[in-house]
């Protein structure tokens, strides 16, 4: 339930396993890290995404060391607070208010954040279609509010797009980084609007990166998270998580903690996710992810042994859904369920081990291959399949929003 008065914003997320991949995730970009202008196509297997190019002029920060004081300085000025107000409280005594963070990336004025910020995505089941909130104000560092037009939202990787009119105030953009870069132990600094109380900056390390976590917005999983220390708490949703040089790295998302408040585990989605869903978001307006249709679990030495898989790794298909493109193309799904190492796996179906000649090792992989393309596009898989090694040429569909098999 929405409060009405601030917040709800870093909701507590559980990690997810790797039994159910389901096909779809993240995909990588593109930054000239030392340009001043820099252009947000996307790359990497997505070339058909319809550019959207949004200039930024800020540019990295001088040196290699780390220094939270002149993050801070250069960069509180591109983030916002973000006040989203939903239903009509007046008319029918309904409604509520959601407070967040985002930070300013165009001097045309777009303005990433959460999905789950500005609109209703995660605020009941998964199959209920998300709305927008009705009024959004943005503040600025120097308390001056104006409104902002939700352009978009994806409610997969949980990121939201706004848009005000640079006449109505002076915009400070934050450049963009390359999530691809980030290594685990690089320091990172948030900045934010924790429980209201704007501009914090709070500092940490890089935890862990490509964790695969839950979903807040929808029953998919987000499978290439940045796991922070740094710490987040309500209020830092769509906040940006800045590396050494002031770069966006990732849009502060979750956390995960026993009591509702920030422990030391975040999560950030990946910029390059991110820039992703903006482009397709100012090009047509909505985000189309590839999907196949399968599920599958990470294959490891001593299951393919006990399971005679025939390689060490890969991603073994689990199910197949009825009327996707998988089926159509002739993925053979595992059996019946056994338990092995505390771990169920349906053995005797296909074993992906590799996607476009690219190596598989886990089942997060197939979920990264898949994202990269674009419904509509074509994609091989490499299979074993009996002790023979076949190749699968899948013409790949467009995700539905509640998983075939949920239930729902």
């Amino acid at each position: 339930m929405r409060t009405t008065v601030l917040a709800v914003v870093a909701t507590v997320a559980a990690l997810l396993g790797a039994s159910l991949a389901l096909m779809a995730g993240k995909a990588t970009g593109w930054l000239d890290e030392d340009a001043a202008t820099v252009l947000v196509p996307v790359s990497d297997g997505v070339a058909d995404v319809p550019a959207a190019d949004v200039p930024v002029t800020a540019k990295p920060l001088a040196g290699n060391e780390f220094t939270p004081s002149t993050i801070y300085r250069a960069r509180s000025g591109g983030v916002v607070t973000i006040i989203a107000l939903f239903g009509d409280p007046a008319a029918d005594g309904q409604g509520g208010a959601s407070q967040g963070s985002g930070f300013v990336v165009s001097p045309r004025g777009y303005i990433l954040t959460n999905s789950h910020v500005i609109t209703t995505a995660g605020e009941g089941s998964p199959s209920e279609s998300a709305d927008p909130a009705g009024t959004v104000y943005v503040e600025f560092r120097d308390g001056d509010r104006v409104e902002a037009k939700v352009v978009g939202w994806d409610i997969f990787d949980d990121v939201g797009l706004l848009k005000v009119d640079p006449a109505d105030h002076v915009l400070e953009p934050v450049p963009l980084g390359d999530s691809s870069r980030v290594v685990v132990g690089e320091p990172v600094a948030a900045i934010g609007s924790p429980f209201g109380l704007d501009r914090t900056v709070t500092a940490g390390i890089v935890a862990a990166t490509e964790r695969s976590i839950d979903s807040l917005t929808s029953e998919y999983s987000l499978v290439d998270a940045i796991q922070t220390d740094a710490a987040i708490n309500r209020g830092n949703s769509g906040g940006p998580l800045f590396d050494a040089r002031g770069r966006v790295i990732g849009i502060n998302a979750q956390i995960r903690s026993e009591s509702g408040n920030a422990e030391g585990v975040g999560f950030a989605v990946p910029i390059n996710s991110a820039r992703r869903s903006m482009s397709q978001l100012i090009a047509t307006g909505e985000v189309r992810y590839a999907y196949v249709g399968i599920t599958t679990q990470t294959v490891t030495p001593s299951i393919a042994e006990r399971f005679d898989y025939g390689a060490d790794r890969g991603a073994a298909v689990q199910g197949v859904n009825l009327g996707t493109p998988a089926a159509d193309a002739g993925f053979r799904p595992g059996k019946a369920e056994e338990v092995f190492e505390d771990i169920r796996i349906r053995p005797g179906g296909d074993l992906i081990v590799a996607i476009d000649g690219k190596l598989v090792d886990t089942a997060d992989d197939v979920v990264r291959a898949v994202t990269r393309k674009l419904p509509g596009q074509k994609i091989t898989f490499t299979v074993l399949r009996g002790g023979e090694r076949r190749t699968i040429i899948v013409t790949l569909g467009t995700r539905p929003e509640i998983p075939p098999g949920s239930g729902r």
